[in-house]
């Protein structure tokens, strides 16, 4: 099996003591990923590092992040672990990016390790049963839609750049009281990490952060408060309840987006999978790809040779 690692850490980079560029360090960690076979894709700022990586061994996943920690005077970086049957990514890439995740307000730093707005999965499942706090989605609408906790308020959010105004909003239509407990979460950690900080400048006093996301969570306590599946940023689409590759969804050749509407290509046959919007559009999405796609609206009576193509295809977007 393949063995996956799920990370972050916020740190200065480059460190307090280095010359280097930021560009020489990016390349320095993307060599040693590709020398080590690994695949994944890790996002790399002035504010510190948030990937995914997969490798044959989690010995070899382990040599690379403590070469990262080596390489950016980090402490040992934190990772969650998840395996599947085959690499989730085509190839290893480190890229440069303003922020590791993109609130788009660069200044806005965590709290410090430790803090008590981290709440671990037990604390997280005390808290939602005394009844007194919000549940709130930091996530994209269309994770959202594949899965989230009970009783969680869903932003429908494009992008995470949205969440400030989304809160501010809510806030001001009397939807999210400042002063009442809020709970939120996203994948991993790292949205929240953020998100929390954003909160609390917002004047949200009650914030709290489930410790490592959906994936801890799902990690200790399957079949509990979490319905549905978590969608991860890569060929596996989603995981599971027990962290295993998602079997319902798959990526909509079209959009990209998770797809779990089973067709017969109208232009070619072949058994595909898109997702509910593209189904609902146009007769021409209810097609295997883009190509077989562009051909049924040029002669929409007119079949074509199946395409044999996988659904699978790599994701737009982190």
């Amino acid at each position: 099996m393949v063995q996956i690692a799920a990370f972050y850490h916020f740190g200065p980079v480059p460190p307090v003591d280095s010359t280097a560029t930021l560009e020489e360090l990016r390349a320095t960690l993307e060599a040693q990923g590709t020398k080590l076979g690994l695949r994944g894709l890790v996002i790399f700022a002035t504010e510190g590092l948030n990937g995914t990586v997969c490798g044959e061994t989690q010995e070899a996943v382990s040599e690379w992040l403590a070469f990262a920690s080596k390489l950016l005077a980090f402490p040992e970086i934190p990772r969650k672990w998840t395996t599947a049957p085959t690499p989730p990514f085509r190839r290893f890439g480190v890229r440069i990016r303003d922020e590791i995740v993109t609130l788009g307000k660069p200044e806005v730093q965590p709290l410090p390790p430790g803090s008590a707005t981290h709440l671990s999965p037990d604390e997280w499942d005390a808290m939602i049963e005394s009844g007194d706090a919000i549940l709130l989605d930091t996530r994209n609408w269309y994770e959202t839609r594949i899965g989230t906790f009970k009783g969680a308020i869903d932003p429908k959010i494009e992008e995470f750049s949205e969440f400030s105004d989304y809160v501010v909003k809510k806030a001001e239509a009397g939807e999210i009281p400042r002063d009442k407990k809020i709970m939120i979460f996203c994948t991993g950690g790292i949205r929240c990490e953020k998100a929390t900080v954003e909160m609390n400048n917002l004047g949200f006093k009650n914030v709290y952060q489930l410790d490592g996301g959906i994936l801890n969570y799902l990690a200790q306590k399957p079949e509990k408060n979490f319905e549905g599946e978590c969608f991860v940023f890569d060929h596996r689409v989603a995981v599971d309840q027990k962290l295993q590759p998602s079997v319902q969804y798959s990526l909509c050749p079209h959009c990209g987006q998770p797809a779990d509407q089973k067709i017969e290509c109208v232009r070619c046959d072949h058994p595909a999978q898109i997702c509910v919007t593209c189904m609902e559009k146009e007769a021409a999405l209810k097609t295997c790809s883009k190509n077989c796609a562009n051909h049924f609206r040029m002669a929409p009576g007119r079949k074509g040779k199946s395409q044999g193509l996988s659904y699978r295809f790599q994701p737009t977007g982190r």
